[in-house]
Formats: C-alpha cells, structure tokens, sequence
C-alpha cells in the first residue's frame, strides 16, 4: 500500500487513470493516503468497490453475484449487500437483532472480471449513508476524502437511505422537500410508463418532456394501491393507461385532475407479492419521475422463472437450428455434359433442369420460409464434386439431385427410381451409379480432385453419412411413393449406391431417377413439358410429407430434452 501522513506536504506522485486516491482521516493529524482501484467509462470514473472497502479498512467478498462489505467502527458490526442485478443495497447488523435498511442506488453496481465497481459519486455517497461518516469526492482534486473519526449525528440503523440529490432521505418527505422550487422549463407531459422487474423489487419510471414539476407520492394503503400525482403536467390517459397479467403491478390508471395535475392510480398485487418498502425520486439525467418498490425475494420462484425462461430460449434455438429452412436443388449434368440422351434425341440436362426448376417455383409458392439453392439454374456445367460444396457452404438441410436413367442393354425397362449414398447392393444399382459418376473424366484435372475417392472412401462417406441415413431413406421414400407411375418395371423401392454427388452434402441427401430415356415411350412422358412440372410437383409433395413428420418429431424431440 501507499501511505503518506498528511504533513508531508504535497501528494508525492499523481493517480493514473484507472485509480484515485483516498485521504483518510481518524483524528486531528491522524490519517492516510491511499490509491482506489476503478475504470474509466462514459459514466467517468467507477470505482472498483472491493478496492473501496479495503481502502476504508473494511472486509469484503463477492461471490460473482452478491457482493458483502463488513463494517466495525463502533460496538455494532454492520453489513452491506449489494446484487449484481439490483439498484437496492440491503444494511443490516451481522447479529441480526437491529432493524434493516435500504439504500436505493441510481442503477445496479457494474460487474467486470469478477469485481464489482460503482460510479465514484454514488459510490461516495453509499458509504456515508451506510457508515454514518462522511465520504466525499472533490472531482477538481481527483481525490476522495473520507472522515472515519465519529459517527454523525442524528443517524442510526433505522435510516433509509437514496443516493440522489440529498445525502439522508428519510420515509416521509422533509419540510425543505416540500418548500422547494424546481426549475420550470416548458410544457410538461408524461409520454411512456415503463415497468422495471429487479431481483428483489420493481422500479417504475414515468418518462416526462419539459421541466422538472412537483410531485407527491402516496405509498400503498392496505388494499395495495398508491397514489403519485404530479403538478402541473399532461398526458394522454388512453396511450398511458397500462395492465399486467403477471408481477408486482396490476395496473396504472392515469387521470387529468381540475387542479391541472395528472395523477396515476397504482394497483400492486399484494395477494401474490409482499411489500417491503417504497420510495419515489426524480431523476433529472433522464427527467424521469421513479418508484422504487421493494417486495421479500422468493428465491426459488426467481430460480424456476429464470430456469423456465432459459428452457424457452433454447428450446426455441434448438427448434430453430433443425428447422427445415433451405433445399438444395441439384439438377444433373449440364453445358458440355448432355446426361443420357433418348432415341429421339431428348438430352438428361435439358429435362431435369426444367424439372428442378419447376420443383424450386413450387417450393417458393409454398414454403415461402424455406431458401431455394440451386446448383445450377442455366445450361452450365457443374463439377460433380461442388456441386455437394454448394449445399454446404449455403446451409442447406436437405439436398435433392434430379437425374434421367438409361439402360443401353434393355430398352423395355421404365420407371422412377430413388437413391441415397452407400455401397451398391445390386448390380443395376452399379450400373446406375457408374453411369452418373462417369461425368468426372470430362472435368479438368479429375484425376487430382478426385484421387482417393475409392471404394474406401465410399465405405468412410457412408459412415460420415450415416447420421442422416435414416433421414436420407424416409425422404427417399417419401419421394418414390408420389413419383411411381403405372407401367413401372424397375422393381421399386429405395436404392443405395456410391453417387459422387451425394458423397459431401453433409444433409439428408437423395438422388431422383425421373425415368428411363432409353425407353422410347417413357422418353416421351420426360421431354412433355408439361409431365415435367407434374413430376417436378410429385417430388415436392414427397418433401412436404418428409418435411411434416421430420418438424413434427423434431419439435417432439427437442421438447423432451429439456
């Protein structure tokens, strides 16, 4: 510590920004100097309170929420708490067998990094309303002084304390209180009530335009209704008139009194809440008019409201989180790729991409909170490997890529088809996927960027994707039911194979066979411009089934974790 009797002349260095320092003084030429530890802030200087306290020799401990000062100037040892989240500081003697106090603060104390700081003015005043001794702050000095030596007269345990304009405030206004005249500056008018729930109590504050007018201020009779009137002052009762389903207020009725005045009946409800204390101020930094009321703390009732608000915050995060807001549209192939192509000419590319852009229109028309991706909306070649990247890197939740089939060695095979990612289990589904994969050894350096992708890494993609396999299978069954069209051969159900395509989404991935190019009359359903749309139409009524009972177990699901 730094200590410097007071004969010493002037102070030996100059306090830095983050500190001030403390003039102590026990006696006539007994005392000490000493450095306060705070920050600077658009408030000015905050004072750190522990550093406060053990400045004054007092004890002190804070346990991340609750701050308690101890104080044994005379034969009573005294307490003061102070909440994070509270503007009241509670006062009270460590044995518990002399009356309490409240000191109401201007705002909470601030906490930062485990310690608890106070505007230095506030703070100064705290401690001599609670210490019955002087403490003040000489802004022109960057000092504060603090005269520890006796009591003042006149205070006791019983006091009640404000930290505003007067140093001691007691419940019943003073004589001076009432004589005084506060500046008149225009029209004044209420124009909002806000209601504020502390920890331990509520403040209300009546928001004013124009000057600073008199008020009084009626504490709550038995039935729990008090009274502030204010002279001279407007508002409109409609706009102002306020009532509450749930805490401390019912309601607040405003009226327009002959006198001039405006005057606010305040409702408590008293069944629920029981009422400690209250007070009235005005703060002139916000030219607001405010009370303060104090009611006993249910501490499990603030612990279950506070559990119960956390719940719903995440429940609504996580539901939001799995919420099924964005669909990749894959359409197959593209510019220098033409897919299979139909004996009379009807080229894959053409076809599916007037399909998936039928099925995105559909999309928007219905599910107008759901983001449509494309990978390609025009005639473009798309390397098989981004195209999965895309979905990705655009949050996509679930990835459809279209395609049209071929069987060079059987032209009579027709039908639909859906599959999702894993090692074929069938020959034809081989077949099928070494057909679509096939596109990779037209794209520039295909033997790099795709070195590795072996039947290895399918094995490794299909466990990566297993976490959406049961995802992945219900869409692609959601799908084929709306798709199946009468004079299929193919044999339904849902297939797996190693599509390149589906190997990155990391989504409920499926892969939609519209049907047979190499058949000539199904070729002939597929390059009808209008069985496009219905087929694009099918597919978005097999996703609107997935995506209701996929939300509504999701939902579920969430709801039940917590």
């Amino acid at each position: 510590m730094f200590l410097l009797l007071f004969a010493s002349g002037a102070l030996a260095e100059t306090p830095g920004k983050n500190d001030v320092f403390l003039r102590v003084t026990n006696g006539p030429e007994q005392g000490y100097m000493i450095k306060v530890q705070g920050i600077q802030s658009a408030q000015g200087f905050l004072a750190d309170l522990g550093s406060f306290a053990r400045a004054l020799r007092l004890g002190s401990v804070f346990d991340g929420k609750r701050m308690q000062i101890d104080e044994a100037f005379g034969s009573t040892v005294t307490s003061c708490i102070l909440d994070a989240d509270s503007d009241f500081a509670l006062i009270g003697s460590a044995s518990g067998d002399s009356p309490k106090r409240v000191l109401q603060l201007g705002a909470p104390p601030a906490v930062s990094q485990n310690r608890v700081y106070m505007p230095i003015d506030p703070a100064c005043r705290m401690f001599t309303l609670w210490l019955g001794r002087k403490v003040t702050y000489d802004a022109s000095e960057g000092r504060i002084d603090a005269a520890l030596g006796s009591r003042w007269p006149n205070t006791s345990l019983q006091s009640v304390g404000r930290l505003g304009r007067s140093d001691l405030w007691q419940e019943e206004p003073s004589a001076d209180d009432n004589d005084s005249k506060p500046p008149v500056n225009g029209k004044t008018s209420i124009e909002n009530i806000e209601v504020e729930t502390r920890a331990n109590g509520i403040v209300i504050r009546f928001s004013a335009t124009g000057g600073m007018r008199q008020a009084s201020f009626l504490r709550p009779d038995g039935s729990g209704t008090l009274y502030l009137t204010i002279e001279n002052a407007a508002g409109n009762p409609d706009l102002l008139a306020k009532t509450y389903q749930e805490g401390v207020v019912r309601s607040i009725a405003p009226a327009l009194l002959d006198s001039g005045a405006i005057q606010f009946t305040i409702a408590l409800n008293t069944p629920a809440y029981v009422i400690k204390s209250s007070s009235f101020r005005y703060d002139a930094s916000k030219n607001d008019y405010v009370i303060s009321i104090m009611n006993d703390v249910d501490v499990e009732a603030i612990h279950l409201s506070e559990k119960e608000r956390r719940i719903q915050e995440g429940l609504s995060r996580d539901v939001d989180k799995w919420k099924l807001d964005a669909v990749v549209i894959d359409a197959g192939h593209g510019g220098k790729d033409p897919g299979a192509i139909g004996t009379r000419g009807t080229r894959e590319k053409d076809v599916v991409l007037n399909i998936a852009r039928d099925l995105g229109m559909f999309i928007r028309q219905q599910w107008p909170d759901v983001k449509v991706i494309y990978t390609r909306k025009e005639d473009r070649f798309i390397p098989l490997k981004e195209r999965g990247q895309v979905a990705n890197r655009y949050g996509g939740k679930m990835f459809v890529s279209i395609h049209c089939n071929a069987a060079a060695s059987n032209s009579k095979v027709r039908g639909p088809e859906v599959y999702i990612l894993g090692p074929h289990k069938t020959q034809a589904a081989l077949q099928v996927a070494m057909l679509e994969n096939s596109v990779i050894t037209g794209e520039e350096n295909s033997s790099e960027n795709y070195k590795g992708f072996s039947d290895e890494y399918l094995i490794m993609s299909s466990m990566a994707q297993s976490a959406f396999a049961m995802q992945s299978t219900e869409l692609a069954q959601d799908v084929l039911r709306r798709l199946s069209r009468n004079g299929s051969n193919n044999g339904l159900g849902v297939r797996q194979a190693g599509f390149m395509v589906l190997w990155t989404p990391s989504m409920p991935s499926v892969l939609v066979e519209a049907g047979y190019l190499s058949n000539p009359t199904e070729e002939l359903i597929l390059r009808d411009r209008k069985e496009q749309t219905g087929i694009a139409y099918s597919i978005f009524q097999g996703l609107q089934q997935y995506r209701s009972s996929y939300e509504s177990r999701t939902t579920a699901a969430v709801r039940a974790a917590y």
